[in-house]
């Protein structure tokens, strides 16, 4: 036999022992990621540009949302991008629109000084306030664990953590990575803090 095809048998009977052996120890294809193995993330965003002096009730209040719902994600609008979530500051009572909002569409947050004034907590006003935008609405008399008890639960609560009810019903409103078919409400509602 020549030298070159001596040494091409050989390089074939290489390959063939060397994806055989590979083959034997490897691990079979996972299927792709689908609604029903994965939840999809729905992200939306918020301009809280005009809310002046509620920074840090905001980032803890959406951080709140963040770590406690898995299917929304909240994040900062870059400048001059158009958020789903408007927040504002104001000098009346907080309100919002209730949602839930979808992708694309908008929501109002008003972050009123009034509730404050009266010793409300401001991390609690901006979740709970958030809460409506992602669709739910006051549970009102309720006790301080219920996020969306509002002033009912005193000016002594400070929770800012939805409870399970309350964050069962925002994943249920975004699951899938869609929001359900129903729009937004599109209320406004007043707390009467």
């Amino acid at each position: 036999m020549p030298h070159s095809l001596w040494l091409k048998a050989a390089g074939t009977a290489a390959a063939v022992t060397l994806a055989a052996a590979t083959a034997a120890h490897a691990t079979p294809p996972t299927e792709p990621a689908t609604t029903q193995n994965a939840a999809a993330v729905v992200t939306l965003r918020y301009d809280d540009s005009r809310a002046g002096g509620w920074e840090a009730a905001i980032s803890a209040g959406v951080a709140s949302w963040n770590q406690n719902v898995g299917n929304v994600r909240l994040v900062e609008a870059a400048p001059g991008t158009r958020a789903e979530i408007q927040i504002v500051a104001t000098s009346g009572w907080p309100q919002a629109t209730l949602g839930p909002v979808r992708p694309g569409g908008q929501v109002r947050v008003e972050l009123g000084s009034q509730a404050v004034s009266q010793g409300h907590d401001k991390t609690r006003i901006a979740a709970h306030e958030i809460g409506h935008s992602l669709g739910l609405p006051d549970t009102k008399p309720g006790p301080c664990s219920q996020l969306m008890s509002g002033s009912s639960a005193g000016t002594s609560c400070r929770n800012a953590v939805p409870n399970a009810a309350e964050r069962a019903r925002v994943e249920s409103a975004y699951a899938n990575g869609l929001v359900s078919l129903t729009p937004a409400d599109g209320r406004t509602l007043v707390d009467a803090y």
